[in-house]
């Protein structure tokens, strides 16, 4: 009798782990998340976010129309590949009416993320972005990725850290300035470091783990997600994921209709999160222990006009202090003061046009207050515009593509040239490391000093995608616009020497992705990188660099 019980206790979990909840959180950057996101633009898929984006909130569904479309014709491209999917462990068998659960998800779920295997070899230089903890050094990288997350009834627990190994083999690099001749190679206060020491290392992250309690679209959270901020496709100014993860803590309101009572006038959506965090710098930079952390507190506000479909417009603010400054002085938005802090901003704007499968984005950043306002507004001001575009190539065997471009200038603004030395928007006099996180930026992870722009196009088939790119960054050109500020006799000399020797990077390369099975997917890419002026030698020849990437994955 006790055997009959057991195994129906087993059947019913088995059936019960296997039901769907709904469509599940996707990590930032993953192929699964970028593929919904080219969905979004053809209106197939809804946007989980306006402006504010972690894997908690980046839920996605398909429309409406997707879900009831039927016939021959493919819906989507991978209709047929295991995305990932969140699963009732156990539901109520009546939803309660209350009016504190009525619209709040009743039960107990659960979703697992990977195991994903990343690896990747770097035959001459570092390449690589947008990959967390990673640090992808000359030699062999690899991280490993798994996880799991827990939903019931508005409370979520994540837990999906990240281990990684470089091997950080020996390449030319200019020489450190901050006590270790690993760190940055030009002074301005940051903790950008060249590399990692001169052996390889382990590294643990706790990556996309935290707890979060969320009651409709009112959340609360703590926990190491770092946020996406902006409508950047690949160099956000104030948030990415870019480098490893810091704690912080968060509270906000999620993506939210806003309908005048009584008169039912659709106002649009908005969207608006506040948090604070605990910054750490490496341990290649200077060897003050009072400057090892900082207080990183952000804003960030979003609003879609119903009177406007497709269009976004965000805010982002930042505000940094030392660790020890801390102050719920520094939780106010409209906060301005020229003391011990750095504040920068950013304004967004995004425009889909699901009709055509246009997208269009622009992004302006300020890192300072301009004196002479009127005469002078774009004092500190760096920019992105980027632009996506879908197309149905032969839509009855799912094959489409996606025409992705970005252009970011983040160099000084020349009234610096009349002023004073100037690093750039991560940098800043008082606040000693800078706009990073255990060395490495936590905004844009190429032209952060200078410019880059990249041009994509992405073939989407029923198995996978095939993306071809080109990608031009030169990421210190500040350096170079330093030295002619207050360069008086030098100057001619300096031109001589510096006129156009602006470090540049320009890769070309091929990444895929393919579906051996329905569950498991492998992602490959092969990019070549030709750099010029790599340590600024006056007339030194280029570098190659080969980087061959493997990833392994698993989908449940």
């Amino acid at each position: 009798m006790k055997k009959v019980y057991f195994y129906r206790i087993c059947l019913f979990l088995t059936v019960t782990v296997l039901t769907y909840a709904s469509f599940s959180q996707e990590a930032l950057k993953s192929t699964e998340e970028e593929y919904y996101d080219f969905l979004s633009i053809q209106g197939i898929t809804i946007r989980p976010s306006l402006n504010y984006r972690t894997l908690s909130d980046s839920e996605w569904n398909f429309t409406e129309k997707e879900e009831t479309a039927g016939g021959t014709e493919l819906s989507h491209p991978w209709q047929n590949n295991n995305l990932g999917s969140k699963r009732a462990l156990w539901q109520p068998q009546e939803q309660s009416e209350s009016f504190y659960l009525k619209g709040v998800p009743q039960g107990i779920f659960v979703k697992l993320y990977g195991p994903e295997w990343y690896n990747s070899y770097n035959t001459a230089a570092p390449y690589g972005q947008n990959d967390g903890a990673l640090w992808q050094g000359k030699g062999y990288n690899t991280s490993l990725t798994a996880g799991v997350r827990l939903e019931a009834y508005g409370l979520e627990l994540t837990v999906k850290p990240q281990l990684c190994w470089q091997e950080n083999r020996e390449f030319d690099i200019m020489p450190g300035v901050y006590g270790s001749e690993y760190s940055y190679f030009w002074k301005g206060n940051i903790d950008l470091v060249q590399r990692y020491g001169d052996s390889s290392f382990w590294t643990f992250d706790w990556g996309d783990t935290e707890i979060r309690y969320t009651w409709h679209t009112l959340t609360v959270g703590f926990g190491s997600q770092s946020p996406w901020l902006g409508p950047a496709w690949l160099n956000p100014m104030l948030g990415s994921n870019n480098a490893g993860t810091y704690p912080k803590f968060d509270i906000g309101l999620r993506k939210q209709r806003v309908v005048i009572p009584g008169l039912n006038w659709n106002l649009g959506e908005i969207e608006g999160r506040i948090w604070t965090g605990y910054l750490s710098e490496s341990d290649y930079f200077d060897t003050d222990n009072d400057n090892n952390h900082n207080m990183i507190n952000g804003f960030a506000v979003a609003y879609s006009p119903s009177f406007i479909p497709g269009m976004t417009l965000s805010v982002n603010k930042i505000c940094l202090c030392k660790w020890e400054d801390r102050s719920i002085k520094y939780f106010n938005p409209f906060y301005d003061s020229n003391e011990v802090e750095d504040q920068k901003a950013s304004f967004g704007i995004d425009w889909i046009f699901p009709q055509v499968g246009f997208e269009v984005y622009g992004e302006l950043g300020i890192d300072d207050y301009s004196y002479r306002k009127m005469p002078n507004p774009f004092h500190t001001a760096i920019y992105t515009v980027g632009a996506k575009k879908t197309f149905s190539i032969i839509k009855k065997y799912g094959i489409f593509a996606e025409l992705l471009f970005e252009w970011n200038n983040f160099e000084m603004s020349q009234d610096f040239q009349l002023q004073w030395k100037y690093m750039g928007y991560y940098s800043h006099s008082l606040i000693s490391q800078g706009y990073t996180q255990n060395g490495q930026i936590i905004g844009a992870g190429s032209g952060y000093f200078g410019n880059s722009q990249y041009l994509g196009v992405k073939l989407y088939y029923k198995k996978g995608f095939i993306n071809i790119f080109a990608h031009r960054n030169a990421p210190d050109n500040n350096y170079i616009y330093n030295m002619s500020v207050n360069a008086g006799d030098n100057f001619s000399q300096l031109s001589k020497d510096y006129w156009a020797r602006f470090k540049t990077h320009f890769s070309v390369g091929i990444d895929t992705s393919y579906f051996l099975t329905s569950h498991f997917l492998i992602d490959t890419a092969f990019v070549y990188t030709h750099t010029l002026y790599n340590t600024y030698k006056v007339g030194e020849s280029f570098i190659s660099n080969f980087d061959i990437k493997v990833e392994l994955k698993y989908t449940f």
